[in-house]
């Protein structure tokens, strides 16, 4: 069977129903979602959690990594799932290295992107101050008269927050033309 015992609230038990039977009883002690220490078990430290939206509790085996697995009624049927998440690692750390081995390789590219120039510069440039010609001819006050503020640089712009606290000018009683046109029918 392999089974080499297991050490549940300071008792190690070398019967697997026994082990399973024990591990079970811990798990109804622990009500929270924080780990609780029940154990260890092939040099890993045995951590329960409740999980209350799931209704099961959760095993942790923490070593260097930590190992999660779900929890069932059956108590040779728990260690049988604590052994499958123990027998995954080795096809774990390779998923690892693939996905780290991608992360450097993205990191590289985007290293030789940050010191290419930006191909569009000048046109952007130039788009901007044009965008800023507009704005200002936009923002023509009633004297034609630009607003200062319009051909502020974007960084150096007064708060948003600013503009909106300024007093807003009192509305015209006057009806519009629409509104007479809809009152009418």
């Amino acid at each position: 069977d392999g089974f080499t015992g297991m050490e549940v609230r300071g008792d190690t038990l070398t019967d697997k129903e026994n082990a399973g039977a024990a591990l079970l009883d811990a798990c109804k002690e622990v009500k929270g979602s924080e780990p609780v220490q029940v154990g260890s078990y092939r040099g890993f430290a045995m951590f329960v959690t409740f999980d209350a939206f799931q209704k099961e509790y959760m095993l942790q085996l923490k070593g260097k990594m930590t190992h999660r697995t779900a929890l069932g009624a059956d108590p040779r049927g728990n260690l049988t799932r604590i052994d499958n998440a123990l027998s995954q690692m080795p096809q774990r750390l390779e998923s690892v290295k693939v996905q780290l081995d991608n992360l450097y390789q993205q990191q590289a590219a985007a290293k030789e992107e940050v010191g290419k120039a930006f191909p569009y510069e000048e046109e952007l440039r130039v788009k901007n101050a044009r965008l800023v010609e507009l704005d200002m001819e936009l923002n023509m006050d009633s004297k034609g008269q630009s607003r200062p503020e319009a051909a502020i640089a974007k960084r150096e712009r007064p708060s948003v927050l600013e503009g909106l606290k300024r007093p807003i000018p009192p509305r015209s009683m006057e009806k519009k033309p629409r509104q007479q046109e809809q009152e009418a029918r």
